[in-house]
């Protein structure tokens, strides 16, 4: 079961400091004695912390994700409704939501936030990073997370599905996600009342979201022309799926809340303020296994090969499958092996 923590201050990149902030976490398997077996899964864009729900396969004994020897940890983003700071969560300060008062937050002030939640819970080293998409961007953000003898914090980094900064053609696709919530005329500029959200807004963003999600070959394949008879007004089958995702979403997701992230992912540069980006990546020393899709429209394939260029002990390992960016989340199993086999045999893994 989640549970929740607070940390008593936190100041982000822009100057704001919070107080009273929350993270929420979920864990498997026992810290060791050393605080040192730990092994952080960072969760996706509309994820949430229950790594045994949406990566199941990658958690268990011999896995990817070994609670009989690690401490699985996943924490949850802030900006996300699932229990972390977000705009649907108290401010201590005023007593009511932060709503559109929410500060923008950093992929580094996530990890910053997030560092500061570990050592809360006693973790001392992290054996390795794992995650996908927005996940994988943390992931890429903990390799530069030190130890107070200057040593990294993080051992090994696995960045699924993602590049090394958030480029024009991601920027592109989340604003025009964004747009389509401000469009609704129950956003009134975020000021919205908690009763009454702007669900077509975020439904038409879920919408546009799951199209880049997956390829041309997967929608032709599992949809074609095919239309759906037993509906009033027999809407294509690719039209029926879209609509089902973005009501499905609108149940379990705050607009503010996917405006604050997609524009946390936005702020996605490992390079920003270190130095030029070929040199930043070639300075990340730690092992890292590179998994990229050859059919991600998103996150293309050349993103991860850059990746494994030039960072120096990388390993690039490519899921061949029609279904676009969200194979990570749909070849699971096979995505356990070459995580399991990369941690097997290209690190050694402390007791």
């Amino acid at each position: 079961m989640p549970q929740t923590l607070t940390i008593p201050t936190f100041t982000l990149e822009n100057g704001t400091t919070l107080r009273e902030v929350p993270v929420t976490y979920q864990a498997w398997g026992t810290l060791n004695a050393a605080g040192t077996n730990a092994v952080v899964v960072c969760h996706a864009l509309t994820g949430d912390t229950d790594v045994a729900d949406w990566w199941g396969a990658l958690l268990g004994a011999d896995c990817a994700l070994d609670p009989t020897e690690d401490f699985v940890v996943c924490l949850n983003v802030p900006g996300s409704p699932y229990g972390s700071i977000s705009p649907t969560t108290t401010n201590p300060v005023t007593g009511m939501r932060y709503g559109a008062d929410f500060p923008a937050f950093t992929v580094r002030d996530t990890v910053r936030l997030h560092r500061c939640a570990l050592t809360q819970l006693g973790v001392r080293r992290v054996r390795c990073a794992v995650g996908g998409s927005m996940g994988g961007m943390q992931v890429l953000e903990w390799a530069f997370e030190t130890t107070d003898d200057g040593a990294p914090f993080v051992q090994a980094l696995a960045p699924i599905a993602v590049g090394g900064r958030h480029t024009a053609w991601q920027i592109g696709w989340s604003e025009a996600q964004r747009q389509a919530i401000y469009a609704d005329a129950k956003w009134q500029g975020g000021a919205y009342a908690p009763d009454d959200p702007p669900r077509e807004g975020l439904a038409a963003a879920r919408m546009m979201a799951m199209v880049s999600y997956r390829s041309q070959p997967s929608f032709d394949a599992r949809f074609g022309r095919d239309v759906m008879t037993d509906q009033d007004d027999t809407p294509y089958a690719a039209e029926s799926y879209l609509r089902y995702q973005g009501d499905k979403l609108t149940g379990r997701f705050d607009a503010h809340c996917y405006v604050a992230l997609t524009k946390q992912m936005d702020t996605h540069d490992v390079a920003r303020g270190r130095g030029a980006y070929e040199a930043v990546l070639r300075s990340i020393e730690q092992p890292a296994l590179v998994v990229g899709i050859d059919s991600d429209v998103l996150y293309p394939l050349s993103e991860q090969r850059e990746l494994a260029v030039h960072l120096p002990r990388a390993t690039l390992e490519v899921l061949e499958v029609p279904h676009g960016h969200d194979a990570f989340l749909i070849e699971r199993a096979a995505l356990n092996r070459r995580i399991a086999t990369w941690r097997r045999t290209a690190l050694s893994v402390p007791a």
